[in-house]
């Protein structure tokens, strides 16, 4: 199935008939799958996305101007069907515990770390289906030297500081602040053109945990 339509189908899903059956009281109820967080290498987040920095596997170019002082490169295509938002998320630890995941069909959303800090990014390939394939899921670290841009709709939680302080550039859609303030009251999740944000442990009975200990 193609992305556009997968876009398709989540929005004739967004009245009642996408409410799940059952309850949830809690992550205490849920199967726990423990994630082993794993370094950030290019390779590694090749069916996720790709990495921003000075690691990343292409090559750089001389800007004419400057005598070989400057270089570019262009380590992510970024992609947009709205105006872009240049934003910037002011993270503190939290536990280590994913309950939402969500995907986006409009943009290739992309995190930049300042200060050097570490990160986790908890991460899904794209799926044809209206759920990340739980088997798939995995947890890496930043070291602080490069970010990361996702493919479109590459499942994901937002990332996960390591220390209190922790700052990301977001490039993100316009769009998708609309979306997640379409929050539906009765499933707590949030659906729109750009956004498709689902709970995890509400509708498949599992939850993700990793442990933040010993982390740098």
């Amino acid at each position: 199935m193609c992305l556009s339509q997968q876009v398709a189908r989540h929005n004739d899903r967004m009245d009642n008939s996408d409410i799940f059956e059952g309850s949830y009281n809690g992550p205490g109820e849920a199967k726990v799958i423990e994630l082993t967080v794993e370094p950030a290498t290019a390779e590694a987040l090749a069916p996720f996305g790709a990495v921003i920095g000075r690691d990343a596997p292409v090559q750089p170019v001389s800007v004419d101007f400057y005598k070989g002082a400057v270089k570019m490169s262009y380590p992510a295509r970024f992609v947009c069907e709205h105006p872009v938002e240049v934003t910037l998320a002011q993270l503190d630890r939290r536990p280590g515990e994913v309950r939402y995941m969500e995907r986006h069909f409009q943009h290739t959303q992309a995190f930049l770390p300042l200060a050097g800090k570490s990160f986790i990014a908890v991460m899904a390939p794209p799926s044809d289906s209206d759920l990340p394939d739980l088997s798939q899921v995995r947890a890496f670290r930043f070291d602080g030297s490069a970010g990361f841009a996702m493919h479109l709709g590459t499942w994901h939680e937002f990332p996960f500081a390591v220390e209190d302080g922790t700052d990301l550039v977001v490039l993100l859609s316009s769009q998708t602040g609309y979306d997640l303030k379409a929050k539906d009251a009765v499933t707590e999740e949030a659906h729109g053109p750009d956004l498709d944000k689902k709970d995890i442990v509400a509708r498949t009975g599992h939850v993700f945990r990793f442990e933040l200990m010993g982390v740098q």
